[in-house]
């Protein structure tokens, strides 16, 4: 049985190749850049008023004068071909092209106008409250860089420069199969020996952050009608997840189908806990990570496995952060510990995690006060509060 650094060595060796696709900017959030973007003009386009008040030359300011005859009105989105006469002023608007015959603004809060004239009653900079043309960025400059997630600062960008259609990066085709005849859908009553499916639903939950909306399956106890399934997935799907099913039971069918289907076993079993049956194989271009059933070695293996796999395949980094022990922990087994734990920062900024107490990894309702799993490598069994470990966030 391997360890979980040989198992993750051969999962990143084994990625997926995503293609390319172009979608709408609205529908791009959460979808990963696949193209540079550059600024199509230089940002400002043109030097922006950034304050409401008066347009005025500084070189009259500097030459003593303090009261400004008003020329005019200028609003944003007008032409600023405006002429201001020396020694006068033009009340200007946020956002206004800055007019070539001035060169400074001054605020409505430090002015008094009266009599078709503004007085000033502030010290005065040149050059004040003007963002310059080009001043961000040049016409020309790269923006975005591929492989950057698509969020809200993202989109505005985009659109800034005139990107209704972008590029992105095309998530795989995921089918997730359920697997058990103790299970039923959400939407039904179980008997009192049954349960409802939910490590499908929070495999498609995780999976939605990579804007992947993956289909649901379910998979009775029964060979053929399991065999059928993951034959047609295999032909269908890039990524196929399965939960339950995996160990040594009698009706644990899906790691010997898979292999009589033709797909490759590359990692059976890892020594972990929760998750110890991980199973992990693939077929041409279809990759099959079937997982323990039980909720937490689920959601354990996806935000170790699965995640960090679907990260790397698609350009970006994987979501694991260094943290500190709160408390000395024991663990006895020669294994690898992932334990649910909660951050809080100390007083030194250091992220540090608590260890939850819980009920084993059929103790899915720990989960709403874990915020991820702590890591704890099998070669030690003393794990001392203040020592870095990694920790991966849900």
């Amino acid at each position: 049985m391997m360890t979980v650094s040989e198992a993750w060595e051969i999962i990143r060796n084994n990625l997926f190749t995503p293609e390319n696709e172009q979608v709408a900017l609205l529908r791009a959030q959460g979808r990963i850049l696949a193209q540079e973007m550059h600024a199509d003009r230089d940002i400002p386009p043109y030097n922006r008023v950034s304050m409401d008040g008066i347009a005025i030359r500084y070189a009259d300011y500097q030459s003593g004068i303090r009261t400004f005859p008003v020329s005019g009105i200028i609003g944003a989105g007008e032409d600023s071909k405006i002429h201001i006469p020396p020694g006068s002023c033009a009340e200007i608007m946020t956002g206004a092209s800055m007019p070539s015959s001035a060169d400074t603004v001054v605020p409505y809060e430090q002015i008094h106008i009266a009599g078709g004239a503004a007085t000033l009653n502030t010290e005065v900079k040149p050059g004040q409250n003007i963002h310059q043309k080009g001043k961000d960025r040049r016409s020309g400059d790269v923006l975005m860089r591929a492989g950057r997630r698509i969020g809200p600062v993202e989109t505005s960008i985009a659109a800034s420069v005139g990107c209704h259609l972008i590029r992105v990066v095309k998530p795989p085709r995921v089918a997730i199969f359920s697997s058990g005849n103790e299970l039923v859908d959400i939407d039904e009553t179980p008997q009192s020996y049954q349960i409802r499916r939910s490590n499908s639903y929070v495999c498609h939950a995780l999976l939605q952050s990579h804007g992947i909306d993956a289909g649901m399956f379910h998979l009775p106890d029964n060979p053929e009608e399991i065999r059928t399934a993951l034959h047609g997935a295999l032909g269908s799907y890039d990524l196929i997840i399965a939960s339950g099913g995996i160990s040594a039971g009698k009706f644990d069918y899906i790691p010997d189908i898979l292999t009589d289907l033709g797909v490759q076993r590359l990692i059976q079993g890892v020594r972990q806990r929760p998750g110890k049956p991980f199973w992990f194989g693939k077929k041409d271009h279809a990759t099959v990570f079937a997982l323990p059933g039980n909720p937490v070695s689920t959601m354990a293996c996806m935000v170790r496995y699965v995640k960090p796999w679907l990260d790397t395949s698609m350009g970006l980094p994987v979501s694991v952060q260094p943290v500190v022990l709160a408390e000395d922990i024991t663990f006895e087994p020669n294994l690898t510990l992932f334990s649910q734990a909660v951050l809080h920062s100390d007083e030194n900024g250091r992220l540090v995690a608590t260890p939850l107490r819980h009920q084993g990894s059929g103790d899915y309702t720990s989960l709403l006060d874990a915020r991820g799993f702590l890591e704890l490598p099998a070669e030690k069994t003393r794990f001392e509060a203040g020592i870095p470990f990694s920790f991966w966030p849900v």
